[in-house]
């Protein structure tokens, strides 16, 4: 679906709540009716509140979140025996959030070979949607070889329309590999686009940070929504 932007990443904690709630924040700066969800979520819904933060009254957490598990565990080891999600009830439950909006901005659960059910992983659920994609990596060292291995795992279920959003994290300053990681990737990849995203402080999920630090980061953003990408 060509209304769906999908943020996965390397890894958990890389930073794809973060860049969904600020591509989110853009898409509606631009007067885009722009919906965001987390089909998968485990272990507390503290993303969910933050995503919330930013679409006020629009969508149920439960329309937001339609799979969630109390254990911080992936959702295939979380589910209860008898409680597996197949892939067909995940793409409709997106799918009906879909319809409601211009664009939609799914945030995936962890890196792409999560099992989410029985018979299907983060993987699968994106190439049964069929949409753009963008890859969350944090950057620091390792990056480099964890981002290529993303790529590869998506061409390898045909999905080849995709950026790569490096995010630092937890470090003010850029480090060595953090300067250089950028332009090796953009090179390795090409012509996959590989964008940057500076450090937003302690506290970026929050809705206040994220519109205080938008006016510098549009720029990014705009490029990485781009449906040409």
């Amino acid at each position: 679906m060509k209304n769906i932007i999908f943020v996965t990443g390397t890894d958990t904690g890389v930073g794809k709540t973060l860049l969904t709630a600020l591509l989110l924040f853009h898409l509606r700066q631009k007067g885009i009716h722009a919906l965001a969800v987390k089909p998968f979520c485990s272990g507390g819904r503290a993303d969910i509140r933050r995503l919330q933060a930013l679409q006020p009254g629009e969508l149920s957490d439960e329309q937001m979140n339609p799979f969630y598990y109390e254990q911080p565990l992936a959702p295939y080891v979380a589910a209860k025996k008898g409680q597996q999600i197949r892939l067909r009830d995940a793409v409709e439950r997106i799918k009906e959030v879909a319809k409601k909006c211009e664009q939609l901005v799914v945030e995936g659960s962890g890196g792409l070979l999560v099992p989410l059910g029985a018979d299907f992983t983060v993987a699968d659920l994106i190439a049964a949607l069929d949409c753009r994609v963008i890859i969350t990596a944090r950057n620091r060292l390792g990056t480099i070889n964890h981002t290529l291995l993303t790529v590869n795992a998506l061409r390898s279920v045909g999905i080849a329309q995709n950026a790569v959003a490096l995010v630092l994290m937890g470090q003010r300053k850029p480090d060595l590999s953090a300067q250089n990681n950028p332009k090796v990737l953009a090179k390795l990849l090409d012509p996959v686009k590989v964008q940057t995203l500076p450090f937003l402080g302690p506290n970026p999920h929050l809705a206040k940070n994220i519109r205080g630090n938008y006016p510098r980061l549009r720029p990014t953003l705009e490029r990485l929504a781009d449906k040409t990408i």
